[in-house]
C-alpha cells in the first residue's frame, strides 16, 4: 500500500506558525497592568453627615479560620444589623455588621468611650486565644477596608498597609518574665478624604488606624455618661501615642475601649482610592515571570516548527517519491500506525466526560480573566470575583455537554444522555464531596468561614436547576451534528506495539510533559497562593492572562512534541496520554502547594492544615482539568492534520 502527500501541508502549517508568533508579540507588547473600575457609585458628603463603621470578621493566617466580630465580647450598638452579602462574600466567609463606631464628617473627635467590660474566665480565654492566634480586626467604611500603615525603612516603598489591626499582642512586663496578653483598645482612625472645592462637599479616599494598648484610669465610680479619663482627656488635649501602660487581658480586669478620630485632606482622587490597596512593589518579579515562560513557549515552539515545517514536510515529500509497496513497507514511524492512530481508547466514555469538563472550565477561567483585566471584577465588589466564577462555571455547562457529546459520536457511541449525566455530575459531585466535609470541619470550629445552609441549598439548586439542564442541551445540540470524520481508515485488527524504549515508558513521559507547564506558571502561582491564604489583594489580572495564554501555548506545545515522538516509536495509544501529559502539572502544583505550606505558612492547628490542603486538592483537580482538556484538543487537532497530509492508496 503506498502512501502519497496531498500537497500544501507544509506552506498551510508555516502560515499558521506565522500567525501564532504575530499574535505572541502583538500580546507581549500590550500594557499589561489592568485597570480599576470602580465598583460603586461615589458618595458625597458634607461637614457634619454621620459616617458609620461596619465591622467584618476576625481573620488570622495562622489558623485561616474566620468569626464574626461579634463571636468576642467586643462594644455592642444596641440593634446588631447584618449588611445583606453575596454568593462570593458567603463563601469567603464575610459577615458585614454595624458597629458603635459613629464618626460626623470633618469633625475630629478625641477619646470617645465607646463602652467598659470587666472581663469574667470565659471571655478572658477568649481574647487570650484570639491573640495567640494573631487575629486581625477588620472594618469597613464607605466600602473602604480599614488599614495599618507601617513604615518600612528597608525597602523604596516607605509605607506599606497590613489590613486590619490585631486584637492584642502577647508581650511581658519589665523585668517579669512571665508572657502577659495585652488588648488593642484604644484606637486612632485617620479618615482622608478628598474636597471639592466648588460645592464643599467631601469624598472618602482613606481609612486608617493606629491601634493602641492603654490601661485607662478614671475617678470615682464608672459612669458612662459623666466618667472623665485621667489617661485621655479631650478638655486636657491628652492623647494616647503609646503603649507604655499596655491593657492586660486577665479575669476581672476592666477594660475601657476608646478612639480617637482625626480627619486629613487628600490629593487622591476617589476613582483612585484603591491605589494604595493594590499597589505592587513587585513589578520586576511578574515580568521576569513572564520572560521566563516565554523562554519556555520560544523553545517549545522551535521544536514544535522543527517537527511541523521539517520532519513532516521531508516525510510527506519522500511519501511523494515513493513508488513500490516494498518502499514504504521499508518506512517506520508514524505513518505504519495510520490504520490504528483513530481507534477509540479504553473508557472513552470517561474520556469524554472529562473533556466535557475541561472545556467547561476553560471557558469559565477565559471569560473571568478578561472581565478582571478589564476592570470589572475589582476588589472594591467583594466577592464579585467567585460569584462570576461560580455564575459562568454553571452557564458553561452548555459547551461541556456539546463538546461531552460531540466526541462521544466520533467513538461512534449511541447514548448521549448517560455521557451527558456523567458530565454533569462527576467533576462537580468530587468536589461537592470534599467542600461538604471541609465545610463540616469549619461548623465544628463555629467560624463564620462555614458556609450556611441556605447557602448551600442556593449552590445545589444553581447546579441542578441551571447547569444540569444546559449540560443536556449542549449534550443534545453536540449529539445531533454529525460525527467527526476520520481522516484515514481504521483497521478492523490492532496493530502490535513494538517494545518502547525506557524513555517512552508512559509514567516517565507523562510526569515530563507537566514539567513545563507548572514551570511556565509557579512564579505566578506564588503570587496567588499569597493573596489566598495570607490576605492580601491579588490584582494583576493583566498579568495574569498573559500568564495563563502562555500556560495554553506551553499545554498544547509540549503535548504535540511528546505525541509525535510517541507516534514515531508505533504507540498509537495517545488519546488518554494527551489527556495526562500536560494534566501532570497539577501534580507539580500540589507538590509545590505543600512545599509553600511548609515554608511559607505558620499554621499549627490540625484542622487548618486539613482545610489548607483540601482546598489544594480542588485546585489541583480543576487545574488537571483544564490542562488535560487543553493538551488533548492540541494532540486531537495535530494527528488530524499529518494524518490528512498523507493518504493512502
Amino acid at each position: 500500500m503506498a502512501v502519497r502527500g496531498r500537497g500544501g501541508g507544509g506552506r498551510r502549517l508555516g502560515r499558521f506558525a506565522l500567525h501564532l508568533w504575530s499574535f505572541l508579540s502583538l500580546l507581549l507588547f500590550t500594557h499589561v497592568r489592568s485597570f480599576y473600575l470602580p465598583g460603586v457609585a461615589p458618595q458625597d458628603f458634607t461637614k457634619g453627615d454621620p459616617l458609620r463603621v461596619k465591622v467584618n470578621k476576625l481573620t488570622s493566617t495562622k489558623t485561616q479560620l474566620p468569626y464574626s466580630y461579634y463571636s468576642l465580647p467586643y462594644c455592642r450598638p444596641e440593634t446588631i444589623v447584618d449588611s445583606a452579602e453575596n454568593l462570593g462574600e458567603v463563601l469567603r466567609g464575610d459577615r458585614i455588621e454595624n458597629s458603635p463606631y459613629a464618626f460626623k464628617m470633618r469633625e475630629p473627635q478625641m477619646c470617645n468611650i465607646v463602652c467598659r467590660l470587666v472581663l469574667d474566665a470565659k471571655t478572658a480565654k477568649e481574647f487570650k486565644e484570639k491573640i495567640d492566634d494573631e487575629y486581625r480586626v477588620n472594618m469597613i467604611l464607605d466600602n473602604l477596608p480599614l488599614v495599618v500603615p507601617i513604615r518600612r525603612v528597608d525597602q523604596e516603598l516607605s509605607t506599606v498597609y497590613q489590613h486590619g489591626f490585631y486584637v492584642g499582642l502577647g508581650g511581658q512586663f519589665v523585668g517579669s518574665k512571665d508572657e502577659k496578653h495585652f488588648i488593642n483598645n484604644h484606637l486612632t482612625f485617620t479618615v482622608k478624604f478628598h474636597k471639592d472645592p466648588e460645592t464643599d462637599s467631601s469624598r472618602i479616599v482613606g481609612f486608617e488606624v493606629k491601634p493602641f494598648s492603654v490601661k485607662h484610669d478614671y475617678e470615682g465610680k464608672w459612669d458612662e455618661k459623666t466618667t472623665r479619663l485621667l489617661t485621655c482627656d479631650p478638655h486636657a488635649k491628652r492623647a494616647v501615642t503609646n503603649n507604655d501602660s499596655p491593657q492586660e487581658v486577665e479575669q476581672n480586669k476592666e477594660i475601657i475601649f476608646t478612639y480617637d478620630v482625626e480627619f486629613q485632606e487628600s490629593d487622591v482622587k476617589w476613582a483612585s482610592r484603591w491605589d494604595t490597596y493594590l499597589l505592587m512593589a513587585d513589578d520586576q518579579i511578574h515580568w521576569f515571570s513572564i520572560v521566563n515562560s516565554l523562554m519556555i513557549v520560544l523553545f517549545l515552539s522551535g521544536m514544535v516548527a522543527m517537527i511541523m515545517l521539517r520532519t513532516l514536510y521531508r516525510d510527506i515529500s519522500k511519501y511523494n517519491q515513493l513508488e513500490t509497496q516494498e518502499e514504504a513497507q521499508e518506512e517506520t514511524g508514524w505513518k505504519l500506525v495510520h490504520g490504528d492512530v483513530f481507534r477509540p481508547p479504553a473508557n472513552s466514555d470517561l474520556l469524554c466526560v472529562y473533556v466535557g469538563t475541561g472545556v467547561q472550565f476553560f471557558g469559565m477561567i477565559l471569560v473571568t480573566m478578561i472581565f478582571a483585566a478589564l476592570g470589572f471584577l475589582s476588589p472594591s465588589n467583594r466577592g464579585g470575583l467567585m460569584t462570576a466564577m461560580l455564575l459562568l462555571w454553571v452557564v458553561m455547562g452548555l459547551f461541556a455537554g456539546y463538546s461531552a457529546t460531540r466526541l462521544y459520536k466520533m467513538f461512534k457511541g449511541t447514548e448521549w444522555k448517560k455521557i451527558a449525566l456523567k458530565t454533569a455530575f462527576m467533576f462537580p459531585g468530587i468536589v461537592f464531596a470534599i467542600f461538604f466535609v471541609l465545610n463540616a470541619l469549619i461548623w465544628g470550629e463555629k467560624s463564620s468561614g462555614a458556609v450556611p445552609f441556605g447557602t448551600m441549598f442556593a449552590l445545589v439548586l444553581l447546579w441542578f436547576g441551571i447547569s444540569v439542564p444546559l449540560v443536556f442541551v449542549g449534550g443534545y445540540i453536540g449529539f445531533r451534528k454529525p460525527a467527526i470524520e476520520d481522516p484515514v481508515k481504521t483497521n478492523k485488527i490492532p496493530r502490535q506495539i513494538p517494545e518502547q524504549a525506557w524513555y517512552m515508558n508512559p509514567v516517565f513521559s507523562i510526569l515530563i510533559g507537566g514539567i513545563l507547564p507548572f514551570g511556565a506558571v509557579f512564579i505566578e502561582l506564588f503570587f496567588i497562593l499569597t493573596s489566598i491564604w495570607l490576605h492580601q489583594f491579588y490584582y494583576i489580572f493583566g498579568f495574569l492572562f498573559i500568564v495563563f495564554l502562555i500556560l495554553f501555548v506551553t499545554c498544547a506545545e509540549i503535548t504535540i512534541v511528546l505525541c509525535y515522538f510517541q507516534l514515531c516509536s508505533e504507540d498509537y495509544l495517545w488519546w488518554w496520554r494527551s489527556y495526562l501529559t500536560s494534566g501532570s502539572s497539577a501534580f507539580y502544583l500540589f507538590l509545590y502547594a505543600a512545599f509553600y505550606f511548609f515554608t511559607k505558612l505558620d499554621i499549627t492547628k490540625p484542622v487548618s492544615g486539613v482545610l489548607y490542603f483540601g482546598y489544594m486538592l480542588i485546585g489541583s483537580y480543576a487545574f488537571f482539568v483544564l490542562t488535560g482538556a487543553i493538551g488533548f484538543y492540541a494532540c486531537f487537532m495535530f494527528t488530524r492534520l499529518i494524518y490528512s497530509s498523507v493518504k493512502i492508496d
